[in-house]
């Protein structure tokens, strides 16, 4: 994505619309914006064409080279490719580059939150596919959890619904192991947890789930994701996903704050 976004000011500083770049390289306009907006493998010989066409110099030319070939490898989720949907795989990759993920979940404990017998619980019944291929859905999921205790993990901000800790969707005994794991995420410096009590019947998050990613990179905006029973949604426009955040940050304040959340996962416990 980053380097889309480089793509798109050379273009743009070397006086060259899609028309012209495209006309160069013997493709649709399409096939430019595709490439600006990092959808797809990158073809080697297109960027080295334009890259000369826009008077970039041989030094910096090799280098964005460099990284073309290094971006243009796939993902490790890669391998779990047979499990996952293809609108999915954009998410994970998003994930994995993210410095801020902030969510609202009111249906399940979000998948980088889950124990496995609590992921393969909720895949179980909300997908309703052969053992072994829910085996691997379960396997991919533990293996994005990773990321939390990297080197440079992002920091994970989720508000939950009470909801997802009352409706009897797992066993007793899965559901009391999930509590005990976010009691001990909350040890995590970078993880963050709120509450939306039952009290709070209207909020703007009724209308289901999202995501929102923020990036450590300046060129990239923010990306919300938004799920649903066929496929998702990722927005980047500025004013869909402010209208996203603004949401969140209205929600935050009416969920339990973050330091309470412990002693309500506690007494949640204790009924379990």
């Amino acid at each position: 994505m980053v380097l889309g976004r480089r793509l798109r000011d050379l273009r743009v500083a070397a006086g060259r619309s899609f028309e012209d770049a495209a006309l160069l390289l013997d493709v649709a306009p399409l096939t430019i914006r595709r490439m600006e907006l990092a959808r797809g493998r990158w073809k080697l010989p297109y960027v080295k064409t334009l890259l000369d066409d826009y008077g970039v110099p041989e030094d910096e030319a090799r280098t964005f080279i460099a990284l073309v070939r290094e971006a243009n490898q796939p993902g490790w989720w890669h391998r779990y490719r047979d499990a996952l949907p293809n609108w999915f795989s954009g998410y994970v990759s998003l994930e994995e580059a993210a410095s801020l993920i902030r969510a609202y979940e009111p249906h399940y404990v979000p998948g980088l939150l889950q124990t496995e017998d609590y992921a393969r619980s909720v895949l179980r019944r909300g997908v309703h596919d052969q053992a072994e291929e829910v085996e691997r859905r379960v396997a991919l999921r533990m293996e994005r959890q990773r990321l939390l205790t990297g080197a440079e993990p992002p920091e994970l901000w989720v508000v939950m619904d009470e909801t997802v800790l009352r409706r009897p969707m797992v066993p007793r005994e899965v559901l009391r192991a999930q509590v005990d794991r976010l009691i001990d995420l909350l040890d995590l410096p970078n993880v963050k947890l709120q509450i939306m009590p039952f009290e709070i019947c209207a909020h703007e998050g009724m209308y289901g789930p999202f995501h929102i990613f923020r990036f450590p990179h300046e060129e990239i905006s923010d990306v919300a994701y938004v799920e649903n029973l066929v496929g998702a949604v990722y927005l980047d426009e500025y004013d869909d996903v402010t209208n996203f955040q603004a949401a969140l940050d209205r929600m935050c304040t009416q969920a339990l704050p973050v330091q309470r959340a412990e002693a309500f996962l506690t007494g949640i416990r204790k009924e379990l």
